[in-house]
């Protein structure tokens, strides 16, 4: 889409005008899970051991004709309608997703089609912190005149890179982490804002930690082969190198911003398990009361977290009122991003 950015005045901030999610119908509970790997693995497993090794009871997942970008849809649909915007409005939409319908075209282009957009479309991937990369990359375009209006959407399938047969202890243990996932999607309109927006946005990476966790088939290195689309990684190797690096970034935040736990009415973290949550709130001193929970129920939605819990709080809150975002993904990554609803 062709810009005219002499008609444009500069634009100072951009932020968040509308929020939505989408939850597949379908539930599973850990128990029933437990049930189903048990049963076809042949494996004699623990009472209850996925439920008290994560502290998730149930999560959702996307039915056989459910795919990533058929929650994207939905969500971004009625995002635009609480936007008061039609498809057309929006002159760039984003995709933003650990998960994705196919290896090409980018998946932005399936969720335009079925939405009947014309804006630009691309996607952005960045394992669970795709959705706040994607945002901060429509703010990005939005503050330098390539876009005036966007829409972010993620759609989230990670329960298809679960491997529910596995050979033996051994792949049961390299797979544990899939056992937390759980399916969503979410959106949210970037627009140009007088007050409020988004204020502030730091990221810190330390890739040489990429290959602790990951679904590493569709890619050149490993094109077919059924072994490489199930979620491999060692769950213990993440945590401990979130909890080496994850505290500076909000150390950072705080003394770049001035602002303090009390400044903001919600803090939106990433979840995998339970116990991952409390060692997170036992490092960090945010006070509980500020996070919004979804781990129990819903489970590791990867990078529609953030996104879902964002929808959870949106209606409650008022102008003025302050939402951090941490974003926590493989690769491994670490994201903040200050909100302020205008």
């Amino acid at each position: 889409m062709l810009i005219n950015h002499a008609a444009r005045g500069p634009v100072r901030r951009a932020g968040i005008t509308a929020v939505a999610s989408c939850l597949p119908e379908r539930e599973v509970t850990s128990r029933q899970l437990q049930a189903d790997v048990a049963a076809a693995s042949g494996l004699s497993l623990p009472a209850r051991m996925l439920e008290r090794a994560t502290g998730i009871v149930s999560r959702r997942a996307a039915a056989r004709d459910e795919y990533a970008s058929t929650l994207a849809v939905r969500a971004g649909r009625v995002a635009l309608a609480r936007a008061g915007l039609t498809p057309c409005d929006v002159d760039l939409l984003v995709f933003a997703s650990a998960t994705r319908d196919v290896a090409e075209p980018a998946t932005a282009h399936i969720v335009q089609a079925e939405l009947g957009s014309r804006a630009h479309a691309l996607d952005v991937t960045n394992a669970c912190n795709s959705f706040v990369n994607g945002i901060d990359t429509a703010r990005a375009m939005i503050l330098s005149g390539r876009a005036r209006r966007a829409l972010v959407v993620t759609g989230e399938t990670p329960s298809r890179a679960v491997r529910h047969a596995p050979s033996g202890p051994g792949q049961l243990r390299d797979g544990f982490a899939g056992y937390t996932f759980g399916d969503a999607g979410a959106a949210v309109v970037l627009e140009p804002v007088e007050r409020g927006g988004i204020l502030d946005v730091d990221t810190e990476t330390h890739s040489e930690h990429w290959a602790v966790g990951g679904i590493f088939g569709g890619g050149s290195r490993h094109p077919r082969g059924d072994e490489y689309t199930y979620f491999h990684g060692d769950g213990g190797e993440l945590r401990e190198v979130f909890e080496k690096v994850g505290v500076s970034a909000l150390d950072r935040m705080r003394q770049r911003t001035g602002l303090v736990w009390g400044d903001f009415r919600h803090i939106l973290v990433h979840q995998v398990t339970v116990p991952y949550l409390e060692r997170f709130v036992e490092l960090t001193g945010v006070p509980r009361d500020r996070l919004v929970v979804t781990v129990p129920e819903l489970g590791n939605m990867a990078s529609a977290t953030l996104g879902v819990q964002l929808d959870l709080v949106h209606e409650g809150l008022e102008a003025g009122d302050r939402v951090l975002f941490v974003g926590l993904g493989g690769g491994v990554s670490i994201m903040t991003m200050v909100w302020e609803q205008s």
